[in-house]
């Protein structure tokens, strides 16, 4: 057998060990969007309570909310943590969740932009109110989001940082996904636009492209065949953990990528 052959059947580790905390966000305050459940979003919001900042949770799922807020208040303390109802295509939402922050904390320092949605259909089939459904969400609600971030953080004159979630199908085809990578796809210029923009008043606007991120929910709605197959295109042969890509949204949301901004950064192996 030959050694490409050996490295294709090998038997390969599974998730790395859990990294401790460096307090690398001690006394920042963020809001993270559709951060309640088992996903990014979730591992994303105890990673940063974990590196010392203070949460303002969104979510459109108001039972997932409460259970979200009442068991990390209960483990990081009532004072870290809050959370207020936000779907993200709705501007009355996203503004009630950014005043929450500010009535909180005074400000905000980090924006992470993590609410979207998926679906399949082939783009011959697919109905307007799929495409709508996707790209408003996904898109849509990642804009709202920035613009609602960009215009307090310019009025603050504190800088900030604003980390979004893409995917890497903003890069590639795949059937079915007409919509959805459309919209990952405009994550990713909209993330190059705003930086630009945002650099003159000391705010950086980053993105991060997870390819497969297993969590229970997508577990639920996904054949364990379709998650084996998807899962031996990656390099390690495993779906990421969701808080692998939580650990680059810390970091893009903190000191160590001060000089970073407009870029997407692919949380796996696939760019094509």
């Amino acid at each position: 057998m030959s050694s490409v052959e050996e490295s294709s059947t090998a038997v390969r580790p599974g998730p790395p060990p859990y990294l401790p905390a460096h307090d690398l966000l001690s006394g920042r305050t963020a809001v993270i969007t559709a951060a309640a459940g088992a996903g990014i979003g979730a591992a994303t919001a105890r990673r940063f309570l974990e590196e010392g900042a203070r949460v303002v949770l969104g979510d459109r799922h108001a039972r997932r909310l409460r259970v979200a807020v009442a068991d990390l208040s209960e483990e990081f303390g009532a004072r870290h943590i809050a959370g207020r109802i936000c779907d993200v295509t709705d501007e009355a939402q996203v503004a009630a969740l950014f005043e929450l922050a500010e009535e909180r904390h005074g400000g905000l320092d980090v924006v992470v932009n993590n609410a979207g949605l998926g679906g399949t259909a082939d783009l011959a089939d697919m109905t307007d109110e799929q495409w709508d459904a996707v790209v408003g969400t996904t898109l849509g609600g990642t804009f709202r989001c920035t613009r609602a971030a960009l215009r307090r953080m310019r009025a603050r004159g504190a800088g900030g940082v604003v980390v979004n979630n893409a995917s890497v199908a903003g890069w590639r085809a795949q059937r079915g996904q007409a919509h959805y990578a459309a919209a990952k796809a405009g994550v990713m210029a909209l993330t190059r636009c705003a930086a630009v923009e945002a650099a003159a008043y000391g705010v950086r606007v980053n993105a991060v492209a997870p390819s497969l991120a297993l969590h229970p929910h997508l577990a639920k709605v996904t054949t364990p065949e379709l998650l084996e197959e998807l899962a031996r295109r990656e390099a390690f042969g495993r779906a990421a953990e969701p808080w692998e890509v939580a650990n680059v949204i810390v970091f893009l949301a903190s000191g160590y990528s001060s000089y970073m901004t407009g870029e997407t950064v692919s949380v796996s192996s696939q760019r094509a």
